[in-house]
């Protein structure tokens, strides 16, 4: 009795699996060119973390490079696009409080939305 019930089970499992047929397409194609640039500004921002002068600014604000560099990692393409855009608007030799006040507040909204855990005093909202 169990045989015939495991056989109809799976001849009820294949039949489905074979009837249903999931769409298989991406929504929007991505470019070559578009990949490399990502990338591109993705690396910039990391340099950019890893300049001693930011890392003494970080580490002034009580800000973990190490973290930091995590958090960017896990930014999606257009927070990095915004983020690369923002770095380059700033004059050279310029306010670099500003960049590193953008970054806190990236790190702090990343924080209390529950997608990471970085700074104690926050409180998830998940």
């Amino acid at each position: 009795m169990k045989n015939k019930f495991y056989r109809v089970l799976c001849m009820a499992l294949i039949s489905s699996f074979c009837a249903v047929q999931l769409p298989a397409q991406a929504s929007s194609m991505l470019s070559t060119d578009s990949a490399i640039e990502t990338h591109s500004e993705r690396a910039d921002v990391m340099a950019f973390l890893n300049r001693a002068d930011v890392v003494n600014a970080m580490e002034k604000q009580g800000v973990n490079p190490a973290d930091a560099q995590a958090r960017v990692a896990a930014l999606s393409d257009d927070e990095i696009h915004a983020l690369n855009g923002r770095i380059h608007e700033l004059p050279a030799g310029g306010d670099i409080l500003g960049v590193v006040f953008t970054v806190f507040i990236v790190l702090l909204i990343t924080d209390i939305l529950g997608l990471t855990k970085v700074f104690p005093f926050t409180r998830s909202i998940r």
